[in-house]
């Protein structure tokens, strides 16, 4: 069982990262923005350091930067860390993500919240990214943690962030179809996340899937790639902000459809399903971006 008082003090040391260029490029191909040819001028600018206006990084890139060790893992933390599961993912931007910089992210547990014994919990996670040459802050990364097996533990259970609500009563405003490559998944995991689950056939089966899943924040960045071209004409730097829960895993190769209601100037929900399954994959999610001017 978690020890709250424990976890609330657990030491989480900033996290230095230098990236480059490439590994901008890299990033952007792994969400498939080279999935069809020939690519448009907004497209270059996410793959080709020469194009018109210089290399650009996409915003969801702030989400895999100076994430730091799998710190869940230790013993001494008391986190029953095989049964965790990612449950949401925030992003607030403050400026645009250089292409290439050396970052530290600052992490933070922020809140545990007890749902009760057999119920599980949540933690609340933070991360600050700043630009190491500036010291700008360029992002302020949250997620949250289902710790299926540590409820019961005498937490609070209330103030858990609620999701914001998708509208049920029209059809969306603006949709877009962004296909995956049966590769996708080989290509995301070179961004840093080298679960086998995502690539390794066996453990996938293991884990109780039919074939290796596309990662979780791929998919997030493939949202964010479609909202990019729907709200901001591609434009990085008017992304504000895109919040979402997780529901269910895509298979790479499947086609993911990103449903967006536009609510206020700057504000809209959205959601995300596989058209071949017609399953609901994304949920509950927020977008904040600068209107067009």
């Amino acid at each position: 069982m978690i020890d709250y008082e424990q976890l609330m003090r657990w030491p989480l040391p900033p996290v230095t990262q230098a990236y480059t260029e490439r590994d901008s490029i890299v990033y952007a191909l792994g969400l498939g923005v080279a999935n069809s040819m020939p690519l448009s001028a907004a497209k270059l600018r996410f793959v080709h350091e020469g194009a018109p206006g210089g290399l650009a990084a996409l915003p969801s890139m702030a989400v895999v930067l100076a994430t730091g060790p799998f710190w869940m893992q230790d013993p001494a933390t008391g986190i029953d860390w095989q049964r965790i599961l990612h449950g949401e993912q925030m992003l607030t931007l403050h400026k645009p993500l250089p292409a290439a910089a050396t970052v530290i992210g600052e992490h933070r547990i922020e809140a545990i919240f007890d749902k009760g014994a057999g119920k599980g919990a949540v933690m609340l996670l933070s991360r600050r990214l700043f630009d190491v040459a500036s010291g700008d802050l360029l992002a302020t990364v949250g997620s949250t943690v289902f710790m299926r097996g540590d409820g019961g533990f005498g937490g609070r259970s209330e103030g858990a962030p609620k999701s914001h609500p998708v509208p049920a009563d029209r059809a969306p405003d603006l949709t877009l179809d962004l296909p995956t490559r049966p590769d996708q998944a080989v290509l995301y995991r070179l961004s840093g996340d080298l679960n086998p689950l995502h690539i390794d056939a066996a453990v996938a089966r293991a884990a109780g899937f039919e074939q290796p899943i596309l990662h979780g924040l791929c998919s997030y960045g493939i949202a964010a790639r479609a909202l990019l071209a729907l709200l901001c004409a591609d434009d990085p730097a008017r992304l504000k902000r895109l919040d979402l829960r997780f529901a269910s895993p895509v298979y790479p190769g499947e086609t993911i459809r990103t449903e967006v209601w536009l609510e206020a100037p700057g504000h809209a929900a959205f959601r995300a399903r596989v058209l071949e399954r017609d399953q609901l994959i994304l949920n509950n999610g927020l977008a904040e971006f600068a209107p067009a001017a």
